[in-house]
């Protein structure tokens, strides 16, 4: 709103409000009723909102819009609130549809009236007459509302005007989804309400609230309708004289235009000292550093803590909703809202570090994922906000300085996960106890924040000005998209592309340490290119270069998969100011909330290839990480494409900002490059690993299923672990569930900790390109050989396998690691068993098998990894009470065996053999006759702290004591 100056001659007092406010505030409103009651019923009271007449959680596992906004207070009563505030902008929305498209002559505008009157009303009566009030009530006035939106959408989609072609086309489509959608919601209703079918209520939820918001998205095409509509409010005549000063809200284009041009002339670089863009100094730039470790510490956390939630429910939880929060720069469409964090960027800043870093200090995990959530949001509103608002200035040095330190931000926050076993010390899942460094990252991030710069302080944007055509706003929003997942999914771990090629023993490619470093110099290679060298970056072969890699990378193992991950980390770091210049000219609203919609979409891409066994549609990308990958690499590519069309190329006439700011930011790099090879030289172990008991010449072996590293409480685990392990003296253990290595799980590698601090080695399994949960092996002795299997698993999950070979006391020993498919896939498990067979049966060396089998003893499968064929015996046949974790064995001596409790660590217990190898000329004595542990020498002792109540929830449990055998 404004005060029309051009008027105020001949009437005084004339408030011009223009239409497309009307449909923001319809929209703002309609979707917070519904997503607000739907966060705060997810929170709440999950599992009593996803419950129905039939089942529950965990059969249905997503709730109805009726049991979401009508069953429970206080979503209730919030959603009735905010869809009461959505009734005056409704009301004002029909009113000015009627103006915009009636036509003389025709009936067609006064029908889509009376309907949308009718409709409103009738969506008065389902909202406030409940399920739970009045079941038949509720339905006639739902009916009644779908039934009524027909001659709406007709009406309104008919009397468009076609030579807009977006508006007209817009509401086409989003009316034909909305009935479209109504076949499966009648279908999934039957298939629930008459054949009962587990899960098909959720189904049918996510149809109804599909209709929701393609309901909501069909008057949301008023924005553009109405941009050009506006209506005017006028004193009377003889009315006193009233100052109006609603500037700040100004819609008008026709009055000020001149005046915009001529401030965006001003703020050309080159015209004003260098202190006119505020932010250009060094320590701004150490600030935006800070600012950027901030939001990707938070953001990295955000999936890895929703991971939390399936991984303990066994699928789809319902908090994966919190990764909407990614989306929250959408509510920057509302001009005033974007208008304030332009203005001041150090709100979201700040509440970003205060909610996202200070959620560590909420013990219950669901209320930590909520505060988080919220830091999250306002991450995003910032980074998405600054850009915007950088794009306004019209001066590609400031969003290059600024990209430039988003990516060093990246870069710091890299590093820390290097300083700290690949955690980042500022995570929510870390805490004094577990090495978090929590209360420093809200100190430092606080003070950071309240320190961002106003880059704005001589402009008020109103409207983004873009020099290209609209048409170009998504492609811009799949580059967003695309480029914010590539840097999660690869560069914010630095062992993560060595992952990807890594292929055990011998060693025939990078290590994490000290290797590492080379990623860094990567990305500080494509910073430097980015930020110096715009043309080349933007080029056709700088993208080629950089598809190249990514396939090298894919398709290659070793040093070569390496290098073409290092040309990958130039590529994706140097393309970031590119990316930012293309999306910084349209909507920042729309641009951002629909790029970061996409990352969430692949982000999930990138789990369901191998969680497929898990989660709806799962075969269609089961082991497709090859899709997923070029899809990214293509959503970033059409980015470049938008912003080498981007007319916002405009360098400064001042060339020595840039090459001060160039040095500034090199000095920056470069002082972090060393930090990361300090770091890398302190974390060299140079002490050979040594057994607990070579005196006895005693191999003790454990296996373990450690449930990714997180614990029942959601807090970091590997220190407990580690204590555990070093001391139950474990001298081999194996790992199950223990590929970290995805967005999800933070990209960490749980193997780095517990080697470097027990002075073990390590090797991590089949990397994370190979679509698997995971199996490590941790070694006292030294590593010779290592080969990695996947198991054939034509239905279910992929089945693991390590077979290595171990030098023990001078002799070959062999271990394999396994961890075998699900219950359910009962096919799957019987191939694996016949395959690790094979491998047992491969050699006559002694050999230790650490398992997961998924079989009870002396039964099915269990007689085909107990065979002939194996040559394997069991630890303890005698001991029924198995079903998961088994120890195998051949040509050992097997001395004791205990069965060790998890605490809170895991859901799994860790089982314990002792071994010894044989004499020369010794048989090997596969009797299961017990003896008294005073009988036992004492270097072949458990150790006695874990007797009866144990330390720290650890104690020998089911027998209460560790077995000790007569071999």
């Amino acid at each position: 709103m404004n005060l029309d100056s051009k008027h105020q001659n001949q009437q005084q007092h004339v408030l011009k409000l223009n239409g497309v406010w009307v449909a923001y505030a319809h929209t703002f409103c309609a979707l917070a009723a519904f997503l607000s009651a739907l966060i705060v019923g997810v929170t709440l009271h999950y599992h009593k909102i996803v419950q129905n007449g039939y089942y529950g959680y965990p059969d249905e596992w997503f709730p109805s819009v009726s049991a979401t906004i009508g069953d429970r207070y206080p979503e209730r009563s919030i959603f009735q609130i905010m869809i009461a505030l959505t009734a005056g902008p409704r009301f004002l929305l029909l009113f000015l549809s009627y103006l915009r498209l009636n036509k003389t002559g025709s009936y067609l505008p006064l029908i889509g009236l009376v309907s949308g009157i009718l409709r409103t009303f009738t969506c008065g009566g389902w909202v406030y007459i409940t399920s739970t009030d009045d079941h038949d009530a509720h339905d006639i006035f739902m009916i009644s509302y779908i039934v009524l939106t027909i001659p709406w959408t007709v009406c309104v989609t008919k009397l468009t005007d076609k030579s807009n072609k977006l508006l007209k086309n817009g509401r086409r489509f989003t009316a034909v989804a909305f009935f479209g959608l109504l076949v499966p919601l009648v279908y999934l209703f039957i298939q629930h309400k008459v054949h009962r079918v587990a899960g098909a209520y959720s189904y049918y939820a996510y149809v109804e609230w599909s209709l929701i918001f393609l309901d909501i998205g069909f008057d949301t095409w008023s924005v553009v309708d109405f941009k050009d509509l506006e209506f005017e409010l006028s004193a009377a005549e003889n009315a006193p004289p009233t100052v109006l000063n609603l500037s700040y809200f100004s819609q008008d284009e026709t009055s000020s235009t001149d005046e915009k041009e001529a401030v965006r002339e001003k703020l050309v670089p080159g015209q004003f000292p260098v202190d006119t863009l505020v932010g250009l100094t060094f320590i701004h730039s150490i600030v935006q550093i800070i600012n950027s470790f901030i939001f990707w510490s938070v953001f990295t956390a955000l999936f890895l803590c929703i991971w939390h939630f399936p991984l303990w429910n066994m699928g789809i939880s319902g908090y994966e909703a919190a990764a909407l929060s990614l989306m929250a720069p959408v509510l920057l469409v509302v001009p005033p809202l974007r208008n304030l964090f332009a203005r001041f960027p150090q709100i979201p800043r700040l509440l970003t570090a205060l909610f996202g870093v200070g959620s560590y200090k909420f013990e219950a995990p669901a209320d930590r994922l909520l505060i988080l959530s919220v830091g999250t949001c306002f991450g995003f509103i910032s980074l998405s906000n600054e850009i915007w608002t950088l794009g306004q200035i019209r001066d590609s040095l400031a969003l290059s300085w600024y990209s430039t330190t988003f990516t060093l931000g990246l870069i710091t926050s890299s590093i820390a996960k290097f300083a700290f076993y690949t955690n980042n010390p500022i995570w929510p899942i870390m805490h004094t106890d577990n090495g978090g460094l929590n209360i420093y990252g809200v100190i430092i991030g606080v003070v950071s924040a309240l320190s961002t710069p106003s880059y704005l302080t001589q402009l008020n944007p109103t409207e983004i000005s873009s020099g290209v055509s609209k048409g170009y706003l998504f492609p811009a929003a799949v580059g967003v998209g695309g480029l914010i997942f590539s840097l999660d999914a690869m560069l914010t771990d630095t062992s993560t592309l060595i992952l990807w090629c890594w292929e055990g023993y011998p060693v025939r490619g990078p290590l994490p340490v000290p290797h590492g470093v080379f990623t860094f110099v990567a990305m500080a290679i494509g910073t430097y290119l980015g930020f110096t060298k715009p043309s080349l970056v933007s080029s056709s072969s700088f993208f080629i270069a950089g598809s190249a890699g990514a396939a090298v990378l894919y398709a290659s193992s070793g040093w070569i998969g390496y290098i073409g991950g290092l040309v990958y980390s130039i590529f994706l770091t140097g393309i970031i100011p590119v990316i930012f210049t293309s999306a910084s000219q349209f909507n920042v609203g729309l641009v951002f909330g629909l790029g970061f919609f996409l990352a969430i979409l692949i982000s999930l891409a990138h789990v369901w290839v191998v969680a497929y066994a898990f989660v709806p549609a799962g075969w269609i990308l089961r082991e497709r990480t090859d899709i997923v990958l070029g899809i990214s690499v293509a959503m970033v590519g059409l980015g470049i494409v938008v912003g080498k069309k981007a007319n916002l190329i405009v360098r400064a006439k001042n060339h020595g900002v840039g090459t001060s700011l160039r040095k500034r930011l090199t000095k920056i790099a470069g002082v972090l490059l060393v930090l990361s090879a300090v770091i890398s030289f302190r974390r060299l172990n140079f002490e050979k690993p040594q057994p607990y008991h070579p005196e006895d010449k005693l191999l003790t072996a454990g296996i373990w299923t450690i449930h990714f590293g997180l614990d029942n409480d959601m807090w970091a685990s590997e220190g407990r672990m580690r204590d555990l392990i070093g001391e139950l003296e474990l001298d081999v253990v194996g790992l199950l569930e223990s590929d970290t290595q995805r967005i999800i799980m933070g990209n960490r590698d749980l193997t780095q900790k517990l080697a470097e601090e027990l002075g073990m080695y390590a090797d991590f399994g089949p990397g994370p390109n190979k679509h698997t949960w995971g199996c490590a092996l941790l070694s006292k002795f030294p590593i010779l050989n290592s080969t990695h299997h996947l198991l054939p698993s034509p239905v279910g999950e992929l089945a693991p396998a390590i077979h290595a070979t171990l030098n023990v006391y001078g002799e070959l020993v062999d271990v394999v690691v396994f961890h075998s498919g699900q219950e359910e896939d009962v096919e799957d498990r019987r191939l694996q068993s016949l395959g690790v067979a094979d491998i047992m049966g491969s050699t006559d060396r002694p050999m230790v098998l650490l398992s997961y089998l998924v079989t009870k003893p002396l039964k099915g499968n269990y007689h085909t990894y107990v065979s002939e064929t194996s040559g394997m015996h069991d630890i303890d046949s005698s001991d029924s009470d198995r079903w998961c974790e088994y120890i195998l064995y051949k040509n050992l001596r097997r001395t004791g065996y205990a069965r060790v409790s998890r605490s809170t660590i895991t859901d799994t217990e860790l089982q314990v053999g002792k071994f010894q190898l044989l004499d020369e000329g010794e048989k090997v004595n596969y009797s299961e006759k017990r003896i008294r542990e005073s009988k036992v020498p004492k270097g072949l002792q458990f150790p006695r702290q874990f007797r009866k109540n144990g330390v720290r929830g650890h104690r020998y449990h089911v027998f209460d004591e560790p077995r000790y055998y007569d071999s």
